[in-house]
C-alpha cells in the first residue's frame, strides 16, 4: 500500500518565522505523498486581544463565541493558511490551501454541552460555542488531490453543511484526515510542536517519554503529567491508531521525519 505522511504543525510553530521556515524546508523535501494540517491558536489569541476580544480555553480547547469565530476564520483560513501555502509554493511544492468547507472536505456538527473536568478536579457542563465535532471527511477528494501531485494544506475550520463555519481542534482535524486516508494508504501521523515530545517534566526537554500506550496515557493524565492541550493531542492519537493509522508520533517541528520524539502505541 502506498504511504502518506500527515504532518500537523501547531500554532507555536506557525507564529514563529524561523521555526515555520525550518518546518516548511523539511516538509518540502519530504518524499512521497503528504498532507499538512496547521493550527494557529496563539496567533488567534493575539489577534483577538488586539481587537479587545477575550479568549477562553477549557481543557486545552477554545471556547468560540460569534466574535471569536470571526477571528479564527480570518486567522486560520486566511493569514496562516495562505502564508504556509505561499511558503511551500516558493519551495516548489504544489500546495493547495483549504478549510473543511472547501469541496465539502470535512463536515462537522456543533458540539453539544459537554462535561469537562476542571483543574480543581470538579466537572462542569461547558458550552464551547461555535466548535465542530467532525462527522465525516471526504477522503476521495483528498485522494484525488494527492494523486494529482497536489499537497493539501488544511486549516482547522470545518462546516455543518448548513452554511456555518465551525472552529475545530487542529489535532482532531489531523487525526480525522489520517483515519479517513487509512482506508487508502499506509498512514503515518506526526504531531509537530515546539517541544521534543511528550515530557515527563514540562521544564526538562530531555525528559521525553519515548513511547506511550493507552494505559500509560491514562496514568500520566491522572498524575497531572499530561495536561492542557496535550490531552486532546493524546486522545486524537489513540483514536487514529484505533481507526487504522499505522503510527502516530509526537515530536519537535525540527524532526518531522519522526526519528525522535514520542511514539503512540495501541
Amino acid at each position: 500500500m502506498n504511504k502518506v505522511n500527515i504532518i500537523k504543525v501547531g500554532g507555536g510553530v506557525v507564529e514563529d518565522q524561523a521555526s515555520l521556515a525550518s518546518l516548511l524546508s523539511q516538509f518540502a523535501v519530504m518524499e512521497g505523498r503528504k498532507v499538512l494540517v496547521h493550527g494557529g491558536g496563539r496567533l488567534a489569541t493575539a489577534t483577538a486581544t488586539n481587537l479587545g476580544i477575550e479568549s477562553r480555553m477549557v481543557g486545552g480547547r477554545r471556547i468560540t463565541d460569534a466574535r471569536m469565530l470571526e477571528v479564527v476564520t480570518m486567522v486560520y483560513g486566511g493569514l496562516v493558511n495562505k502564508n504556509i501555502v505561499a511558503g511551500l509554493q516558493a519551495k516548489g511544492v504544489k500546495a493547495f490551501g483549504l478549510t473543511g468547507a472547501d469541496g465539502d472536505v470535512i463536515r462537522s456538527r456543533k458540539r453539544p454541552l459537554k462535561s469537562v473536568k476542571m483543574e480543581d478536579g470538579t466537572e462542569q457542563m461547558i458550552d464551547f460555542g461555535y466548535v465542530g465535532d467532525v462527522d465525516k471527511v471526504n477522503a476521495q477528494l483528498l485522494v484525488q488531490l494527492i494523486e494529482c501531485g497536489i499537497v493539501p494544506v488544511v486549516a482547522p475550520l470545518t462546516h455543518d453543511g448548513e452554511g456555518h463555519i465551525l472552529n475545530t481542534n487542529a489535532d482532531t482535524i489531523a487525526a480525522s484526515v489520517a483515519c479517513a486516508l487509512a482506508e487508502h494508504y499506509d498512514v503515518t501521523l506526526t504531531f509537530c510542536f515546539e517541544k521534543p515530545g511528550v515530557l515527563r517534566n514540562a521544564d526538562d526537554d530531555s525528559s521525553v517519554i519515548p513511547s506511550i500506550n493507552e494505559e500509560q496515557a491514562r496514568s500520566l493524565i491522572a498524575e497531572g503529567i499530561i495536561v492542557g492541550g496535550m490531552i486532546p493531542k493524546i486522545e486524537n492519537a489513540f483514536e487514529a491508531i484505533h481507526q487504522g493509522v499505522r503510527q502516530v508520533i509526537i515530536t519537535h517541528s525540527d524532526n518531522i521525519d519522526g526519528s525522535r520524539g514520542t511514539t503512540i502505541k495501541g
